[in-house]
Parts: C-alpha cells; sequence; structure tokens
C-alpha cells in the first residue's frame, strides 16, 4: 500500500529581531549551518526564488508599513512566513521543472489571498531533506491595516486556509491529501528549527563539559579562561532560545501528553503508533535533556545571569 502525499501549508509570525534570523535562514547568507545539519551546502545551488526580496527583511517590512501608514506596537507582528511543502514521497521521480510547477502553484493560490506587493520574498529550497518553500509576506490587509490576526485567525480560520490550499492544489494534484490540522489532532505545531537548535545547543553544552572536566592544578588558568570563552558564547544563545520555547510551552505539553499515550499504545500495537512515538521521543529528546543538563550542571546560566561563574558546571 502506497503511503499518503499531503499538502502541506503552515503559518509562523514574526515581531522583531528574528526576522533578521529567518532571513539568513531562507535567503541562504551564512557560510555555515551547524544549526541545522538538514542543510546541505553541495546543492544550495538548487535552490531558487519565485520572488526576490528587494532588499532586507526588516527594511522591506518597515517600508510598506510607513507607507501604508499602519499604527504599530511593539509586539504587533511585522512578518508572516508561509511554510508549503508536501509529504517526502510526492517529490520523488520529480524532474526539476516539475517541482518548480508545484510550488508556482501555491504561490498562485497564496496570491489570491494576499496582495502580491505585500510579499517580500519566496524562495525553494532544495538543499534540504524535502523540497519546502519559504514564502514571507507583510501581513496588510486590503484596506491597508498591519493585522497577522486578521489574516490569519485562530484555529479555526487556519482550518480554513488548509481546507482552501487542499481543494486548490488538488485540482492539479489529485493523488495530495489533506493533512491533519493541529484543531482536529488538537496539537500546535513547533517549527522544526526549535529541535534542531536544541541539538546544536547540546553539542555546545557538552564541548563546555569537557572543558571543565580537564581543569587540573596545573593547567587550571588556560582552561578557566577557554571555560569561560565558551560559557558567554553558550549563555546569551541559551536564553534567547529558551525565549523562543516560551511561545510553545503548550505545543511542548501536549507533545509530552501524546508520547505517553503513544507509549501504552505501543505496547499492544507496534507497528503506526510506535513509529510514530520514536519519531515524538527523538523530537522531545534534545529538548528536555538540554534544559535538564543546564539546570543541573550550569544554574548560573538560568535567568539571565553573567558566565563568570563556574561552580556550577560538573568537574
Amino acid at each position: 500500500m502506497e503511503k499518503a502525499q499531503y499538502a502541506i501549508l503552515r503559518f509562523q509570525k514574526y515581531k522583531g529581531p528574528e526576522i533578521s534570523q529567518i532571513e539568513a535562514h531562507n535567503e541562504r547568507t551564512k557560510g555555515k549551518y551547524a544549526s541545522n545539519p538538514d542543510v546541505d551546502t553541495v546543492r544550495t545551488h538548487l535552490n531558487f526564488h519565485l520572488i526576490r526580496p528587494n532588499g532586507a527583511y526588516r527594511d522591506v517590512s518597515n517600508l510598506q508599513i510607513a507607507n501604508a501608514h499602519c499604527r504599530t506596537r511593539k509586539d504587533s507582528v511585522r512578518v508572516v512566513e508561509a511554510l508549503v511543502t508536501a509529504s517526502p514521497e510526492f517529490f520523488e521521480g520529480k524532474k526539476p521543472q516539475e517541482v518548480r510547477a508545484f510550488f508556482e502553484e501555491a504561490l498562485r493560490f497564496l496570491e489570491k489571498y494576499q496582495a502580491k506587493d505585500s510579499i517580500i520574498s519566496a524562495v525553494v529550497h532544495m538543499d534540504e531533506k524535502t523540497p519546502h518553500m519559504h514564502l514571507t509576506f507583510v501581513p496588510l490587509t486590503p484596506d491597508k491595516r498591519l493585522s497577522a490576526k486578521d489574516i490569519l485567525g485562530g484555529k479555526k480560520k487556519l482550518t480554513q486556509w488548509q481546507d482552501r490550499f487542499w481543494k486548490h492544489m488538488v485540482n492539479k494534484y489529485p493523488d495530495l491529501e489533506r493533512g491533519e490540522s493541529a484543531s482536529k489532532t488538537g496539537r500546535d505545531h513547533i517549527p522544526p528549527r526549535i529541535f534542531k537548535e536544541a541539538a546544536h545547543l547540546n553539542q555546545e553544552f557538552d564541548a563546555i563539559r569537557k572543558v571543565a572536566a580537564q581543569i587540573t592544578p596545573f593547567n587550571v588558568k588556560a582552561k578557566t579562561a577557554e571555560l569561560l570563552k565558551l560559557l558567554d558564547a553558550f549563555a546569551p544563545r541559551y536564553e534567547s532560545y529558551l525565549t523562543q520555547c516560551k511561545k510553545y510551552d503548550a505545543a511542548f505539553r501536549q507533545l509530552r501528553t501524546e508520547n505517553a499515550r503513544l507509549a501504552k499504545e505501543a505496547k499492544a500495537n507496534k507497528s503506526e503508533s510506535m513509529k510514530r512515538r520514536l519519531k515524538i521521543s527523538r523530537q522531545l529528546a534534545d529538548y528536555e535533556n538540554l534544559r535538564r543538563n543546564v539546570e543541573r550542571y550550569a544554574p548560573e546560566l538560568l535567568g539571565g545571569h553573567g558566565t563568570r561563574e563556574t561552580k556550577g558546571v560538573n568537574r
């Protein structure tokens, strides 16, 4: 039996400094992608734009907002990102022009509901495991208000987005099925970058613990300097990561609950429920281990404390 092929559309809102971070990822402006091991830089030249940005995301967003004379608040959503893709099986055997045609069709769908001149960038990544498109736009309404809430709405409206997207795409790709929405599964979406960043931070913290364990009376000065340098780099990134994760507290709780439920089911049925449980376990493992290890070995990193103390680090 062939696996189902799903059409996938997800949205994410951004307000401030993180806009530059998603730009660096989407536009591949970084030299290395240690926090995202899925990026194969040898294949990056295969990526392509359907809409190229006219400048930095934040600059373009601010200009559009100013030209529309929008009233803004400090916490206003200034950029929305739509992630468009499909099940990996859908892309198997497809030629580059066929892959491009899929994303062009998805772009036509999004332009039906969001003004083309509000779109900052539409770039397709071919250098990760599954082709996908990052489409970023300024959430301007037809009457020129800045309102991601009006455009995306809550779970009910997001479900409607999913319905419309599938109905549009299935006309040209009849084998596609509609994916389950979070409102039906009871799960909120946690972006893959959250789990990938946890994996990378775990590697950094392992290196910190390794250096701390090497300190002896004979090398204390040099090794302590090396340790403090690593901690100084790690601390702000870890605290920024915790801030990002706060937005997904409810989703993490749902994921833990689902993991526990599937663990019980897997004892009786070791097929699909087992596969699903293993996937969730892998997703949670890096996140949970990172929090546990830092809280155990370096409590001074929590709550915005400086890194000039090392007594909490395991030696």
